[in-house]
């Protein structure tokens, strides 16, 4: 596969974080995540005008830790885009994507939720499966050896292992956690496969395309803690479980669907 970037050690590496309403986590998750992750390395943060501000706390953060790549190729810093007409998780991912490749070069690009259920810490182990293991994309999994999910109840765990093995009867079992929302990969593989959906079934379709087209996937272990602060986003009740369930399922169905027609 061509690549349109390098991914050495001295290139830059990039985490989109996709925030609305996370105030109260957004401090601790970019602090451990500058702690953690190698410079060069940039924390972008896409922010849908949050109504408890988290765009101010972050704009703080920026100016804290500015990110000076035209200056010092060594650096580490954070940046904001607080978006007022636009809402969505997918569309903050991959306006996120594009800002990391276009305006910064970001060789490798990650993202992850922002309720620190993914461990910030981990984010550097999916970036050194894409370094040292040649991965085009790297999956932090819950369905692999060393991972679990302890964030979440019984009934949202047995509909996530439903619809992840439902997935991999279909589409193929690279993947164990088409769900994860927790990835790193090439910026040149996000550049040919741009992000479709409007919620979680971005990542199956992702995951889904990237191996059909030949990419190399990495599954990495990481337990799913729960969120210590602000409202989850992932599902409050059974109708809403339900409800994201249903666009999961029909993503699987029809890349199933297209793949049999092919």
């Amino acid at each position: 596969m061509p690549k349109l970037h390098d991914s050495s050690p001295n290139s830059l590496v990039c985490t989109v974080l996709p925030t609305f309403n996370e105030r109260d986590n957004i401090t601790p998750l970019i602090e451990r995540l500058l702690a953690s992750v190698p410079s060069p390395y940039l924390v972008l943060v896409i922010d849908d005008n949050s109504p408890d501000e988290t765009w101010q706390v972050v704009a703080d953060l920026a100016a804290k830790y500015p990110y000076a790549a035209k200056t010092d190729k060594t650096t580490s810093g954070v940046a904001l885009v607080r978006r007022i007409k636009e809402k969505g998780l997918t569309s903050a991912i991959a306006r996120g994507i594009r800002e990391a490749i276009d305006t910064y070069g970001a060789s490798i690009i990650t993202w992850m939720d922002c309720d620190l259920s993914m461990p910030p810490e981990d984010v550097a182990q999916l970036v050194k499966a894409i370094r040292e293991q040649e991965a085009d994309v790297a999956v932090g999994s819950r369905w692999v050896d060393g991972g679990t999910d302890i964030a979440h109840g019984l009934m949202a765990r047995v509909l996530s292992w439903i619809i992840n093995h439902f997935a991999m009867l279909l589409l193929g079992s690279k993947v164990h956690d088409y769900t994860s929302g927790f990835i790193a990969a090439r910026s040149h593989v996000l550049e040919r496969i741009p992000l479709r959906g409007d919620y979680g079934e971005y990542c199956i379709d992702l995951l889904c395309r990237a191996s059909r087209l030949g990419y190399h996937l990495v599954e990495v272990p990481y337990v799913c803690v729960p969120r210590t602060a602000g409202e989850s986003k992932t599902g409050i009740n059974l109708w809403d479980y339900l409800s994201k369930g249903r666009k999961y399922v029909s993503t699987i169905v029809m890349l199933w669907l297209n793949q049999k027609s092919n």
